[in-house]
């Protein structure tokens, strides 16, 4: 039997791609290693960390539901019920991708997959076995794996990736976070919430760097009023475990060192592609530190073999990206004409509280692309559905080019900040103005009308601010 196309991988770039190559009629296969489709966001990411963070939120809520009028006396947060809800909405949407390969005569190969040569892919099954498979087409969707600093070991307790906390059966009385990226910033939000003391450590001079400024330095501020230490150009050393937990010591940024004694130690400086072992050498595959390079149609420099999600060089490691990737690259091989992916269109969401959303350019980025920029900026303290729900930190910025009124980027930090991003890329992608999205009518009472607050502020128009 001869493939029209294999995918590598059942992340949600690899099921997608695999879904639509069966919905356009393409005989397709999907080789999975783990027992489980998914990958690493709905078995141990983006699903399980959004499930927790979720709870944390409904607890919160409990913790202060005086303000709202309701007595709630002694709520008590039963952690093992939480983590098994989290494992239920898991099983139940990895489940829903059996179905779908069904549906869509996908067939599902278990094994560990490698390149055997032009038009081969072999197989490794879970008992040892060796099958070659022959196909057209090789989409690889691999994915990623948490980096881990030199020397150390994750393990059920204290060292922990994104993989081992989402195992905790207890919240840890204390918790450092190595690394302030989503990931890092997520997970402290989270256990912050849940009632650990959590302190967040960063190597560089800002928290969530690939936001804009400004956001960083508002989450910042906010995660410190929530009671979460921020320590950023900070350098962690010397981690070790001891019989209680995890000692470290910190080059603070003021030239001070200090020892941290902690129950639980996240690691979280960041991920690493998969693409060892998986047949690439002796092909025209090219790597960039790891990363597959590839064209505007995903295609690899090998023919036929393509590649999508986080091992791509140059596109962001996020779960829909990946997605993106994988339908570009299956109607490029079902001769569909895609449109390649916009990097300036993709969204990136931290599901923090307040959460972020962003898109496009940064106000740095722009001015340092020779823009002449205006700026747009609306407070969540002035939208009366933000006060409503309580949560009224934070703020929508437009950045936007003066001459022409082109939206060029906007971050968002607050309420379901990465709901409300969601009008901001649809604008970009239809390569709305300014003035397109201030004569768009917003309803009212809405945290959404921050946004076209936030449009009218260009212009020194907004209404509540």
């Amino acid at each position: 039997m001869t493939y029209d196309v294999i995918v590598i991988g059942s992340g949600p770039g690899g099921y997608s791609a695999a879904i639509r190559a069966g919905q356009y009629g393409l005989k397709v296969a999907c080789i999975e290693a783990n027992p489980r489709l998914g990958g690493t966001c709905l078995l141990v990411g983006c699903i399980p960390t959004k499930s927790l963070l979720h709870t944390a939120e409904v607890w919160d809520r409990f913790l202060h539901s005086e303000e709202e009028g309701i007595h709630c006396e002694n709520p008590r947060l039963d952690y093992p019920l939480v983590s098994d809800r989290k494992n239920k909405i898991v099983s139940k949407h990895s489940k829903g991708i059996e179905f779908l390969f069904r549906k869509n005569k996908v067939d599902w190969i278990k094994g560990w997959a490698k390149l055997a040569g032009p038009g081969k892919v072999e197989v490794t099954a879970p008992d040892g076995a060796k099958t070659i498979y022959e196909t057209k087409n090789v989409v690889l969707a691999t994915g990623s794996a948490a980096r881990m600093l030199p020397g150390l070991q994750p393990d059920s307790k204290r060292i922990l990736t994104n993989i081992e906390i989402l195992d905790l059966r207890e919240v840890p009385k204390t918790l450092a976070v190595l690394g302030a990226g989503a990931v890092g910033v997520e997970f402290a939000s989270c256990f912050n919430r849940f009632g650990s003391k959590v302190q967040v450590f960063e190597m560089l001079p800002r928290i969530v760097p690939v936001e804009d400024e400004e956001v960083s330095k508002e989450l910042a501020r906010v995660f410190k009023k929530q009671g979460i230490r921020v320590e950023t150009g900070a350098r962690v050393e010397n981690i070790q475990s001891t019989d209680n937990g995890v000692r470290f010591e910190v080059a603070l940024a003021d030239g001070k060192r200090e020892t941290v004694e902690v129950e639980s130690l996240l690691v979280a400086v960041g991920r690493r592609p998969i693409t060892e072992n998986i047949g690439l050498e002796g092909t025209g595959v090219e790597l960039d530190r790891g990363f597959v390079k590839v064209d505007s149609m995903q295609r690899t420099g090998e023919p036929g073999v393509y590649a999508i999600g986080d091992i791509v060089a140059g596109t962001p490691q996020l779960a829909h990206v990946a997605t993106a990737e994988g339908m570009v690259a299956i109607a490029q091989i079902a001769g569909k004409s895609p449109t390649p992916i916009n990097k300036l269109r993709i969204p990136g969401c931290t599901y923090t509280e307040p959460g972020i959303g962003s898109v496009g350019l940064t106000e740095a980025q722009a001015r340092s692309q020779g823009y002449e920029v205006k700026i747009g900026k609306f407070p969540f303290a002035a939208n009366s559905k933000a006060t409503i729900l309580g949560s009224h930190d934070g703020f929508v910025k437009v950045v936007s080019d003066a001459k022409y009124g082109e939206i060029l980027g906007v971050h968002i930090i607050g309420p379901q900040a990465y709901e409300l991003i969601g009008e901001a890329v649809l604008a970009m992608e239809a390569e709305a103005t300014v003035d397109t999205v201030i004569h768009a009518i917003h309803a009212h009472p809405t945290i959404y009308e921050a946004v076209g607050e936030a449009f009218n502020a260009v212009y020194g128009q907004a209404i509540n601010a």
